[in-house]
């Protein structure tokens, strides 16, 4: 539940010193708010890129430049600079560097909880919680609303989805066309993130499913590895408009919690032997 805080930032531990620049993470509860300073000469590929792996950056960045200037490059080849008074939000899947001899101070409310952290010290053969979700009918809609309309749509979806995902403390694991994969290390969380997405979806007008999953994973900074991967996305497909579908694993670790699910019977998962047991969320 929301509540009056505050948390100064020259007070707290969270500080993740790189080469050319220090980020200093506070935490509000389920949200939190990262203070930059990028010195004259940072740039991710360089200066990030062998902690965070990968050819581009993937975390989902929303904040405001205090002062300095930041170049941002996607990997479709498009650009953009960012100056002193400038808010902003770059996507996932690029490169960026600070322009001219001015260090960047900048502060962010999105993609800073797990920025400069390496893959491993945030997951990898790790026991976590897998939430699949998936746009319901996205031909047909497409059909129907136009390539033009569908394009707003789709990126006010995926707003949308990443907003609830950081105020939930999901990681973000990457995007799969009309949908996302990610991670969370609280089973509870996840289920409760995944309802909040389907109601974020209906106030855009769209339909979403979502299925949730526990077990053992290989993180990457933009993907994740292992059967449970596979499990989840089984669980999902099973869901239909509007659902949240939770694995055996994931009914168990509910348990105690305020998260109320119902039995949907026993189904055959491909790749799995025997029959497992799916639960549907309760609203």
């Amino acid at each position: 539940m929301p509540r009056l805080q505050r948390r100064p930032f020259a007070e707290v531990k969270d500080v993740r010193s790189f080469p050319h620049g220090e980020l200093r993470v506070a935490a509000l509860d389920d949200v939190a708010v990262g203070e930059f300073h990028l010195q004259p000469g940072w740039r991710w590929s360089k200066d990030l890129r062998p902690t965070a792996g990968g050819t581009e950056c993937q975390h989902h960045h929303m904040g405001v430049v205090l002062s300095g200037q930041l170049h941002v490059e996607m990997a479709d080849g498009s650009s953009i600079d960012f100056v002193a008074g400038d808010a902003y939000e770059i996507p996932p899947g690029h490169d960026a560097w600070v322009v001219g001899d001015v260090p960047l101070h900048s502060y962010e409310f999105s993609g800073s909880r797990t920025f400069a952290l390496a893959p491993g010290s945030v997951g990898g053969g790790v026991v976590a919680t897998l939430l699949f979700t998936d746009i319901v009918d996205s031909t047909a809609t497409l059909a129907r609303v136009g390539d033009g309309q569908w394009r707003t749509m789709l990126l006010d979806h995926n707003l949308a989805m990443r907003a609830e995902l950081d105020r939930h403390r999901g990681r973000e694991l990457k995007t799969t066309g009309d949908g996302f994969l990610a991670s969370f290390d609280s089973a509870s969380r996840a289920v409760r993130c995944a309802v909040a997405m389907v109601d974020a979806a209906r106030r855009i007008g769209l339909e979403i499913r979502a299925g949730c999953h526990t077990g053992e994973v290989v993180l990457a900074q933009n993907d994740a590895h292992g059967v449970a991967v596979h499990a989840a996305a089984r669980v999902m497909a099973l869901a239909g408009a509007g659902q949240v579908f939770v694995s055996w694993t994931t009914r168990d670790l509910l348990s105690g919690s305020d998260v109320a699910v119902d039995s949907v019977g026993r189904h055959a998962l491909k790749g799995f032997d025997g029959d497992r047991e799916i639960f549907r969320v309760v609203r």
